[in-house]
């Protein structure tokens, strides 16, 4: 799915991600010239730890994001060091396998809310016109214990067609339905709105990049979902596609 959706878009003058697996407490930006490929997980096959994603940085347009940030009066620095976690370079290795795109990263502030995230998102809208694609990478439901539950029990499995359950179906259809709402106030209380969200997201910066990145395309821009499907009953990986209007 993420190569399809690749295949359809303009090719980027750089990729900005917004990732669920770099967590600050002010919004840092990563200026590295060469990111390093992170792998920041553990009890997987050693191969997986072998995978190199060597895609340029983009120091100057780091600065460019920082300065955004500031002028709508949020802190933000740049990181000079930061490499590429696994939120930004798993879908990147199948968007552009070839690694020739450059690449930044913008951490979030999960203490911070929601509402500071969707001030986030629209301090970044002006990136549309520069030709950078502003990419959100978490999960659209992240209960990783629920699920562990369920698999030990074979109440689900991976690769299954099994229903979603019930609170996943209904949370998916909520989402669905605010992302196409002219603005965001819906998704600035999500978490008191939206049925079984802390069930869900137990903590919430799986959410977070989707509202960075819905906030950047503007005030009603047109909502594509593209549905990936749920794994095992309860990790539903939706992703959407938010296209500036005009």
């Amino acid at each position: 799915g993420w190569a399809a959706l690749a295949d359809r878009l303009p090719r980027p003058a750089a990729v900005l991600m917004v990732s669920a697996h770099w967590e600050t407490e002010m919004p840092m930006v990563g200026g590295s010239a060469q990111p390093e490929t992170i792998h920041d997980f553990g009890g997987f096959p050693p191969d997986l730890y072998q995978i190199r994603y060597p895609a340029p940085g983009a120091p100057a347009r780091a600065t460019r994001v920082a300065a955004l940030l500031r002028d709508a009066g949020l802190g933000a620095s740049v990181n000079g060091c930061r490499g590429l976690d696994h939120g930004a370079w798993v879908p990147l290795r199948q968007m552009y396998p070839q690694a020739d795109v450059p690449v930044l990263q913008l951490s979030l502030q999960p203490a911070l809310g929601a509402r500071h995230h969707l001030r986030l998102g629209a301090a970044l809208a002006p990136l549309a016109d520069e030709g950078v694609l502003v990419v959100g990478s978490g999960h659209l439901t992240h209960n990783l214990q629920e699920l562990m539950q369920l698999l030990r029990r074979g109440e689900a499995s991976f690769g299954d067609e099994t229903a979603p359950a019930p609170h996943v179906a209904a949370f998916r259809d909520w989402v669905d339905a605010v992302l196409r709402e002219p603005g965001t106030a819906s998704l600035a209380d999500w978490l008191q709105r939206a049925p079984q969200a802390t069930r869900l997201h137990p903590t919430p910066e799986h959410f977070l990049p989707l509202l960075v990145a819905r906030a950047a395309a503007g005030a009603a821009p047109d909502v594509e979902r593209i549905d990936l499907g749920v794994e095992a009953r309860v990790l539903a990986m939706d992703a959407y596609l938010f296209t500036p209007a005009g």
